[in-house]
């Protein structure tokens, strides 16, 4: 039996749980069933050593859960970054990251050959001329190192040019801060500052979602796939059931909802010939496919028909290409002409109509109606009459009213709400 490694090969794995506990705290260990209990175990273990002072145990009957427990208000920096900075690695990694490093810092370009020499005469350590050359490129790809043709010879130079122009800007430390934490790729800055040895003391974000963090690697690869206009494969597991399966797509736009902090990716299915969305933190890989053709065209598709969306779905259950609904609110006035405010500032396009002393008419379009119920629950207490196309958005909305009467014991003989 393997020990137990608290640095991690595979990201995805790791996300998936630190996701768990961080949104479904409530969950015991016998309810994770997609894995072993062992692995459960391993995964718990790192958690709680990666942010021990977030997590949170509680007994309840059956066993105990554990979850994160994360205040963002008063937080100088995402913990979930903590998650980034995991990855294991050799001892011949880690031993020439930081000698090949040492040997560059005087500014001097060497080659692998020379590297390979030095490492041996310096620091006593024997490594393959070859096998230097592999790791002088990796980091020349990352981002550390730049290398130049000096005649035959391939020169290896330590680049500290983004660390210099950093410091001689004054305020790039506030603005790391910033960006870390109210940003996409939020570790970038992250890193940065930490380098810097700078820590965040003026920002704090009042709804920040650490969550995202575990998404930017699938993020990255879609932005990717957009700025070169191709299409990609996704590899989607299902939130419900946890089935995977795959969609061939074109990505066009991520859509961030405002109420609930989720990520979703806007695509359009060459195959079945329509956009759809997909949520971020259900994709879990990306492969690029061939550039596609009419990319400029779906945006502008796209671009029409984001009027008509109210949420994220492009269709509703009673497959209309398009839903109406029509609501009649009573408001007293004058007092009460903020309700008829707040229907013309929140009902996305929706035309308000006074038909009468105190009441009013809201009437929209939207591709699927059902996705507005949580909002027109809200006027509830106003509602005079609902009606829609889609006769399923009619049917759940007074079902829940129903539920709800029954819940309070609340008798009526009328549909009025």
């Amino acid at each position: 039996m393997s020990d137990f490694q608290e640095l991690v090969k595979s990201f995805p794995k790791t996300r998936e749980y630190v996701r768990d506990f961080f949104v479904y705290g409530f969950k015991t260990r016998e309810e994770f069933k997609d894995k072993s209990p062992r692995t459960y175990d391993n995964e718990r273990r790192r958690l709680e050593s990666w942010l021990g002072k977030y997590v949170r145990k509680d007994y309840v009957t059956g066993g105990s859960n554990i979850s994160l427990a994360i205040d963002s208000n008063l937080l100088d920096t995402n913990p979930l970054f903590r998650v980034w900075k995991t990855k294991s690695f050799t001892d011949n990694d880690i031993v020439l990251h930081f000698l090949i490093l040492d040997l560059l810092q005087d500014g001097a370009g060497l080659t692998a050959e020379e590297i390979t020499g030095r490492l041996l005469t310096e620091y006593e350590a024997l490594f393959d001329v070859q096998t230097v050359r592999r790791k002088c490129n990796a980091y020349e790809k990352e981002g550390l190192l730049h290398r130049k043709r000096a005649g035959k010879r391939l020169v290896y130079f330590l680049d500290n040019s983004l660390a210099a122009w950093i410091k001689s800007n004054e305020g790039m430390a506030d603005a790391l801060a910033f960006y870390q934490m109210a940003g996409c790729f939020g570790i970038v800055g992250n890193h940065l500052t930490e380098q810097l040895d700078f820590r965040n003391q003026s920002f704090r974000v009042k709804h920040s979602f650490c969550v995202h963090t575990l998404e930017e690697e699938i993020l990255l690869s879609l932005l990717d796939a957009m700025n070169k206009k191709t299409s990609v494969r996704l590899e989607i597991k299902s939130s419900r059931n946890g089935a995977v399966n795959t969609a061939n797509c074109t990505p066009l736009q991520i859509f961030t909802s405002t109420r609930s902090g989720r990520r979703f990716l806007c695509a359009y299915l060459s195959k079945g010939k329509r956009f759809t969305c997909y949520r971020l933190d259900t994709i879990k890989v990306v492969t690029p496919l061939e550039q596609s053709e009419n990319y400029d065209e779906l945006l502008s598709m796209l671009d029409r028909n984001r009027g008509l969306l109210w949420g994220v779905s492009f269709q509703g259950k009673d497959q209309h290409h398009l839903d109406r609904l029509t609501m009649t609110i009573q408001a007293a006035e004058p007092c009460e002409n903020y309700i008829v405010e707040r229907l013309r500032r929140e009902g996305r396009g929706g035309s308000v109509t006074r038909i009468d002393k105190n009441i009013y008419r809201y009437e929209t379009e939207a591709f699927d109606c059902n996705e507005m119920l949580p909002w027109l629950r809200t006027f509830i207490g106003r509602i005079l009459s609902l009606e829609c196309t889609a006769k399923s958005v009619e049917q759940c909305f007074y079902h829940d009213l129903q539920t709800m009467y029954r819940m309070y014991q609340i008798h009526t003989k009328s549909p009025d709400v």
